[in-house]
């Protein structure tokens, strides 16, 4: 588990750590353990731009990120090599899930956006483990939408600096960065490195206090 420094409720999730969105008994586990509440809101993720408003738990539908102003409700999404992004305002927080079609599609910007819905003044962000720019080869076609951010791996090829992206995204918030790297580091479940359906969840939420 990783928790993003001066945010009220912001965790990123390890491999170890499971998958608590739909299982209650490893849900119960994670929220005992971190500090998370027991309910949970969650999307079926896409890989758009769209992020919902919620206020109770369960599904709420296609989407790749959740923004939520109720006390007491975790709003989460699922990685393995995508961008975790977590937006915290004074009365809302919002999660993330961007891959580099989300990116371009702009879900970074809607989580922004969502966190100013009601005169909300988003704070700050956290920008959690994925993929790096060491690891992540891509064609041209990924290329050539996020040319600002062209970087090269380890081994010599073409890649892109998701990290770099999503904050430039975040328009000039406070942003913290994990800069793990889910490829190289084994804590994470990554699906260029073995191919896995498994996912880490990234959860946050708003406290009472």
């Amino acid at each position: 588990m990783i928790e993003a420094p001066g945010f009220r409720g912001a965790i990123f999730g390890e491999a170890a750590d499971g998958d608590p969105r739909t299982n209650p008994a490893v849900r119960s586990h994670f929220s005992g353990r971190f500090g998370a509440p027991d309910r949970w809101s969650w999307v079926n993720q896409v890989h758009g731009g769209t992020v919902l408003a919620v206020d109770e738990p369960g599904s709420a539908g296609d989407g790749d990120g959740l923004a939520t102003s109720s006390v007491g409700l975790a709003v989460g999404v699922a990685t393995a090599d995508c961008v975790p992004v977590i937006i915290e305002g004074t009365r809302t927080t919002v999660v993330v899930h961007a891959g580099w079609r989300g990116m371009a599609a702009g879900v970074v910007d809607a989580g922004v956006a969502a966190a100013r819905v009601g005169g909300d003044t988003p704070i700050r962000a956290a920008i959690g483990p994925s993929i790096g720019p060491c690891c992540y080869e891509v064609g041209t076609e990924v290329l050539a939408v996020l040319d600002s951010y062209v970087a090269t791996t380890t081994w010599g090829t073409s890649s892109v600096d998701l990290w770099s992206a999503a904050e430039a995204q975040l328009g000039g918030l406070q942003v913290w960065r994990a800069d793990l790297c889910t490829f190289t580091d084994s804590r994470f479940l990554s699906h260029r490195r073995d191919g896995t359906t498994e996912r880490q969840v990234s959860v946050a939420w708003l406290s009472a206090s």
